[in-house]
């Protein structure tokens, strides 16, 4: 069992900077590929970034690139999403995930996932 735990969530106006972490437990497994997804109201549940255990590949959704970074702490099994330059277009709860590989987190079909960590971006 393992349980991942996000923070850092919370009110921002436009144009402002959030950062997520997400910190994995319990019977974490070596290596793994940890991932953002989010969920707007009415909308599906969206990629959002992602990145390999080693860091040395990542991956973002096109309408985050240049503004969001994934990065990893793997000492702390914690991955974190810097958000910069936010819009009011990145409100939804935020999940992180993990899984075996990069293509499995990047679909959403990894093993585990967060509770969620809400985001509001005020215009």
């Amino acid at each position: 069992q393992v349980q991942l735990v996000e923070s850092g969530g919370g009110l921002v106006q436009a144009g402002g900077s959030l950062r997520l972490s997400c910190a994995a437990s319990g019977r974490t497994f070596s290596p793994s590929a940890m991932g953002w997804f989010r969920q707007a109201p009415g909308k599906e549940r969206e990629f959002v970034a992602a990145i390999s255990w080693s860091a040395d590949f990542t991956y973002y959704t096109d309408s985050v690139k240049g503004r969001f970074t994934i990065s990893r702490d793997n000492g702390k099994n914690t991955v974190y999403l810097q958000m910069n330059s936010l819009k009011p277009e990145d409100t939804a709860v935020y999940y992180c995930h993990i899984g075996g590989n990069t293509a499995v987190v990047r679909t959403g079909r990894g093993a585990y996932w967060g509770q969620g960590t809400q985001v509001t971006v005020s215009s």
